[in-house]
């Protein structure tokens, strides 16, 4: 397992309860003394979302006691307007699927825009220096806000339109689903593995009833595809341990 002394400066951690973001909470808790998360309520369809959050932090105490130190408060922001303006499959009753723009109709148009603004003033009122969020261009569903050209450009943003130095950490950006699992195995080994598919949450139908090897969801919406393949390709390779 991953294991190095942390270090001064602290991280918020966008925590949605997925495996993705759960992975970037484990990996942030490796790498500094002191981490926050940060979780939207943006009038998800699905309450399990915000559920998942607390399991997986409860887990991450439970079964990694020298992470106890480190963990600190959890922060929850009510984007409910937003997620109300940029209604999507997400947030309204209607069907996964592609629309005319070549996108899921799960796209939520500017959530990692708005959720890192908020983010980032939380974190300058915090001292927080390093905003760690789980956008991957490698396997994903084409969402523009995961590109890492879209980070940069805003991190700019944010620290000339605040006057600070935030870091927009993205360890999974160039990491398939597969690579995601062993990052996962590196950084606490099977306790976080079986952690994350015991609790995380990433079906966008909210299902919650059987556990498939990589987890609970409906196994057919693009994010249980996603997280399914991954799951099966890092076994079919092996389980390797992700550097």
């Amino acid at each position: 397992m991953t294991s190095a002394p942390p270090t001064a400066d602290g991280a918020l951690v966008l925590f949605s309860g997925g495996q993705d973001s759960a992975v970037c909470l484990a990996w942030a808790l490796a790498r500094y003394g002191r981490v926050e998360t940060v979780g939207f309520d943006y009038g998800q369809r699905h309450i399990v979302e915000m559920e998942a959050r607390l399991r997986v932090r409860v887990g991450l105490l439970e079964r990694f006691p020298h992470w106890a130190g480190r963990l600190g408060e959890d922060h929850v922001l009510d984007l409910r307007s937003f997620g109300a303006v940029a209604e999507s499959a997400l947030t309204a009753d209607r069907a996964i699927e592609m629309t005319q723009r070549g996108l899921p109709s799960t796209f939520v148009p500017g959530r990692n825009l708005v959720f890192l603004v908020y983010a980032a003033a939380l974190a300058d009122r915090r001292g927080l220096t390093a905003l760690v969020g789980g956008m991957c261009e490698t396997d994903y569903s084409g969402y523009p806000d995961c590109r890492r050209e879209t980070i940069d450009a805003m991190e700019r943003t944010l620290n000339l339109g605040m006057g600070g130095a935030f870091r927009i950490e993205t360890p999974l950006m160039r990491l398939t689903k597969s690579q995601t699992w062993g990052l996962a195995a590196s950084l606490g080994g099977e306790a976080l593995v079986g952690l994350i598919v015991e609790e995380s949450h990433t079906c966008y139908r909210g299902e919650r009833g059987e556990l498939h090897p990589w987890g609970h969801g409906c196994g057919q919406c693009p994010a249980c595809e996603l997280r399914a393949a991954g799951w099966d390709a890092w076994v079919a390779a092996g389980r390797p341990v992700q550097p």
